[in-house]
């Protein structure tokens, strides 16, 4: 492909979704490819003249346009199913990215991939995500600062600024777990729980063998004795493949066989109604792909904190008391 066959953007560089076609054909030469091995690949293939190969965003002399383009349609891709990621910055196309770029070719756009059953969910994820807050610090006083009269509106930025990348942050770790092993999950949500206190001072959690399960996935005893217990089930399904009710049915079942009364069902994707209805019958509580992610980042399971910022206010207790 020559890139000026494809849809074209600022600069005379092909746009994010006109890189869409050469990342599929160019992904698909082969079974896997380190990201770096790939947006070289898919520059040299497209025929960009160095001058546009070379060009960087003004003012930003590091930023390349051209793999900055390229990089962005490899997360949009993904999201999409066209592309997995096996393992950290390791791509591979899948049969769908195969199917749809057989069908479209170079005519292929963000119109086509966004109307994907997997992109339509990631969708609903960020607008549930956006009516649930990410938080993982103490909430900032917005109190007006009489020497800034600015500071209510700094403080919000910040917080809007945060959410936004915690959220995208958020994103990542979701498709990162769902494209892990089935065991690396069971162990998460362990690890989980137990850094949300739930294992007790001296209470002890595993992850069931799945020889021999019984449908439990996960057993936390929150004291020695194992008297106050809670059992779980994890399940790692993608974003269009939804917890039914039977699943919930059978978790109870497994319950009831150990004479169990609490129990916690997480799973990467979501709940239909009638799941939801059965478990409020059966009182297990249901933890789905937004709130694992959410609990993930608030507990730092899985993430660092990358910078932490300080906005100061007056201490007027301190000076009260130095006046008294």
């Amino acid at each position: 492909m020559d890139y000026q066959e494809l849809k074209l953007g600022k600069f005379g560089i092909p746009s994010w979704d006109g890189m869409m076609a050469p990342i599929l054909a160019v992904a698909k030469t082969k079974d896997v490819w380190k990201r770096r091995e790939l947006v070289t690949k898919v520059l040299e293939s497209i025929n960009l003249p160095p001058k546009l190969r070379e060009m960087s965003i003004p003012g930003k002399p590091d930023a390349n346009v051209a793999e900055g383009r390229v990089g962005w349609e490899l997360s949009d891709l993904s999201i999409c199913g066209l592309l997995v990621r096996p393992k950290r910055g390791v791509y591979a196309i899948t049969k769908r990215g195969t199917e749809m770029l057989d069908q479209y070719g170079v005519d292929l756009n963000w119109r086509q991939t966004h109307d994907e059953p997997l992109y339509k969910s990631y969708v609903r994820e960020r607008d549930e995500r956006k009516g649930k807050s990410v938080d993982t610090e103490a909430p900032v006083d917005d109190e007006d600062n009489p020497l800034i009269p600015n500071a209510s509106q700094l403080s919000s930025e910040i917080n809007t600024k945060i959410h936004q990348y915690n959220a995208d942050v958020a994103d990542e770790l979701l498709a990162r777990i769902r494209g892990a092993e089935p065991a690396f999950f069971e162990n998460l949500v362990v690890n989980l729980l137990s850094k949300m206190g739930y294992q007790g001072r001296e209470g002890k959690a595993s992850v069931t063998p799945s020889s021999h399960d019984g449908g439990i996935d996960g057993i936390i005893n929150q004291d020695p004795l194992g008297t106050r217990t809670v059992y779980l089930q994890a399940k790692r399904y993608q974003a269009d493949n939804n917890v039914q009710r039977p699943a919930i049915d059978e978790f109870y079942g497994a319950l009831s066989r150990v004479h169990a009364d609490r129990g916690v069902f997480i799973t990467t994707s979501d709940f239909s109604p009638a799941a939801v209805a059965d478990a409020k019958q059966f009182s297990i509580v249901l933890i789905n792909g937004v709130e694992l992610t959410n609990l993930m980042l608030k507990y730092k399971v899985g993430v660092q904190a990358k910078q932490t910022y300080e906005l100061f206010s007056i201490d007027e207790d301190y000076f009260d008391d130095e006046m008294d």
